[in-house]
């Protein structure tokens, strides 16, 4: 998936929208970003560092009164007083100092945590980590994301079914294929997704290679004319895979805007999947075009989020499973995931952790990976069960 699926009838695009790692080449505008940024995050741990410093330094009266330090203040005798004005402890080594002297501890503690905090967010960058990456730890209940040019710190729906998985249980081969393991055992599953940009396929060394899963592209529309087209090697894919053994689902490149569109995807891959007993979900692949003005770019949240769910809908009546596939800005800034809470998801980033926190069956977690049996790159997967069995 991904731009391999974006065509219009003038040509043909090859890439990923919206799965771009940051390069050198970004590194300018991140710095002129980071000036915005430090200064942000710069106020906000001046005040964390007041706190901090007054639990550190705050003797046995607050512990005493049961007074919770951090629903405190500081009077101008640095006494240290609660909501209602009663004073529950002094600071450590205030007494005898004047207010004046009170407020340059307090200044020199909230300088000392800012420097703290923006040498971090340096020593990563300097590592290589992106501006993301740097951030992350600063917001432990909320998502960064970078979208329509700038980041958005946007807190994450406990109300959604979290995954769940813990980075320690993510496991790189010397391949670069990825495995989960649970209590020391793999549990995760290959798979890979395929379209006709893979050329001739010989589906018994897939297998042999471990794939035991594949989605095979049964159409794309294209972003500019909005022209539906077929993949003119999704027969013989699904044919060969399911001859080699490995469990078969479709997935279905969309740009469509209404809901006739909409429907005209989910039955032509219904027509197109019909002669064959899929094993695994029929998916809708929903994604933003960032190198051009995509037709879906345009349309709403709430309009794109509804033909999401008309898709799945369309794919059920007909007794067949729907899944969604999209990205980490298409999940959280582009879609209401809450209205399609009940549709299994298939989800792409090319990390190495499990930053994003809602529930997913499927992880392509690469966009170049190399199988036996296909002659060009082909994006990887692993599930974390064998959800054909579902």
């Amino acid at each position: 998936m991904g731009m391999k699926d974006r065509m219009d009838d003038r040509n043909m695009i090859r890439g990923r929208a919206g799965r771009r790692r940051l390069g050198r080449g970004v590194r300018r505008r991140i710095t002129a970003m980071l000036a915005c940024l430090v200064v942000m995050v710069a106020v906000m741990f001046s005040v964390v560092s007041i706190y901090a410093w007054i639990r550190e330094r705050v003797k046995g009266d607050t512990a005493a009164s049961g007074t919770d330090v951090l629903d405190v203040s500081i009077d101008a005798d640095g006494n240290v007083v609660d909501a209602d004005g009663n004073v529950v402890g002094v600071l450590s080594g205030s007494v005898g100092l004047s207010p004046e002297e009170v407020e340059v501890q307090v200044a020199n503690a909230r300088q000392q945590a800012a420097s703290e905090v923006l040498e971090d967010i340096r020593t990563r960058l300097n590592d290589g980590d992106s501006v993301v990456e740097a951030l992350r730890p600063l917001y432990p209940d909320d998502m960064i994301v970078y979208s329509g040019g700038q980041y958005h710190v946007v807190p994450i729906d406990y109300s959604l079914k979290q995954h769940g998985r813990e980075d320690a249980g993510l496991n790189i081969l010397e391949t670069g294929e990825y495995q989960y393991l649970q209590d020391g055992q793999v549990i995760s599953h290959k798979g890979i997704d395929v379209s006709e940009h893979q050329g001739d396929i010989d589906w018994n060394l897939v297998a042999q290679d471990g794939v035991e899963f594949a989605f095979i592209r049964a159409a794309y529309r294209g972003y500019g004319t909005g022209k539906l087209v077929e993949d003119a090697n999704f027969d013989a894919n699904v044919q060969g895979a399911q001859a080699a053994g490995i469990k078969v689902g479709a997935y279905i490149y969309s740009q469509a805007i209404t809901e006739e569109e909409v429907v005209e995807e989910a039955n032509l891959v219904l027509e197109k999947s019909a002669p064959y007993s899929l094993e695994c979900p029929i998916v809708f692949d929903v994604e933003k075009v960032t190198e051009s003005e995509g037709r879906m770019n345009a349309i709403s949240i709430e309009e794109r989020t509804r033909l999401a769910g008309l898709f799945c809908r369309t794919v059920e009546s007909a007794g067949q499973r729907p899944m969604l596939y999209y990205n980490t800005e298409m999940g959280i800034m582009m879609l209401e995931l809450g209205a399609l809470e009940g549709y299994d998801k298939w989800f792409a980033a090319y990390r190495e952790d499990f930053y994003y926190p809602y529930d997913f069956k499927i992880w392509q977690y690469s966009q170049s990976g190399r199988v036996q049996g296909i002659q060009t790159e082909v994006d990887l997967n692993i599930s974390f069960a064998p959800f054909w069995e579902e």
